[in-house]
């Protein structure tokens, strides 16, 4: 699970993406829209973590846009980059972690097959730890693949699912999105009834050729389970980015109704009722949400947006 200030630098890179609704959008069926390559700060899913690109293991970790397997990780730079990264922004690791990294790698490589599931497992919860969580997945999914099962996989999609939701480019989002679906499938084929994994699949297909099909996986979700908090706050990041504000406004008031502590719907639901012009109602989701946490990030954001009130 992402800390807590992760989630609240997640709050306020989508309230930015709130704030230019249209920006960036073209209509798809049924009223559903999907932002422009570049512009998918409110198309993050709401599983409240934050992307650290990785690069690949087919690459030594020198290509990190081509592949999604891991690589060393790094504190503002990457094996091969000139530059600091900006493909892992958020990515912090000691120096003590990097040489724990190593050293991990190199027992991975001159293990034996039948022995490299527990390292591997092992240099999952370490990349975890520094948040590269496609490299998370990439071993995560090395274990699934010798014992395989729901739990395994599901482990190893949301890893990858992690990092797609925040993934820097376009092209790495396609990718880890990719790849999250492809391991979603097999969490499904093993229990068809597990509906965190289903939300997710269908958030990993909006940034698809087939963001329709996310859609309907999401509804199907929310047939199963109409109290499903996730899928209401998801469908209402949608709303939003489809500048379906009376939408979004339904759905955020239907999350809030579910959970009246959930601080990002408070949050949200301020939002869309101030750009509807119902600035009492804003009023009191803003205070509601900032009631709710003791984060200063979050004070600071709903302080602006009371200001705005005012103006």
């Amino acid at each position: 699970m992402a800390s807590i200030s992760s989630t609240r630098t997640h709050q306020l890179l989508l309230l930015a993406g709130a704030l230019a609704l249209a920006g960036g959008l073209y209509a798809l069926p049924k009223g559903i829209v999907k932002p422009k390559e570049g512009k998918s700060a409110l198309n993050r899913d709401a599983a409240r973590t934050a992307n650290r690109d990785g690069g690949g293991m087919a690459t030594s970790g020198s290509k990190a846009d081509a592949s999604s397997g891991p690589r060393p990780a790094e504190t503002g730079s990457v094996a091969g980059e000139a530059a600091p990264a900006a493909n892992a922004p958020h990515t912090q690791a000691t120096a003590a972690q990097r040489q724990e990294l190593n050293t991990l790698l190199a027992q991975y490589r001159a293990a034996s097959a039948g022995s490299r599931q527990q390292v591997a497992a092992t240099l999952a919860a370490r990349y975890s730890a520094v948040e590269r969580f496609d490299s998370a997945g990439y071993y995560l999914a090395a274990v699934a693949a010798t014992q395989p099962s729901e739990k395994a996989w599901q482990q190893a999609a949301d890893a990858y699912f992690q990092a797609y939701s925040f993934a820097a480019s376009a092209e790495r989002k396609k990718m880890l999105g990719d790849k999250a679906r492809e391991l979603y499938d097999k969490v499904l084929a093993a229990n068809p009834d597990n509906l965190d994994a289903k939300t997710n699949l269908g958030m990993a297909y909006m940034s698809s050729d087939n963001p329709v099909k996310g859609i309907g996986l999401l509804r199907e979700v929310l047939e199963q389970d109409p109290r499903n908090e996730k899928v209401l706050y998801n469908l209402g990041i949608l709303a939003i980015q489809s500048n379906q504000l009376d939408k979004a406004v339904e759905r955020f008031s239907q999350l809030v109704q579910v959970n009246p502590k959930n601080v990002n719907g408070q949050f949200y639901l301020g939002v869309v009722l101030a750009r509807t012009n119902r600035g009492t109602e804003a009023r009191a989701a803003f205070q509601k949400a900032k009631s709710l946490s003791a984060d200063p990030a979050l004070a600071a954001s709903v302080d602006e947006e009371l200001a705005k009130l005012r103006n």
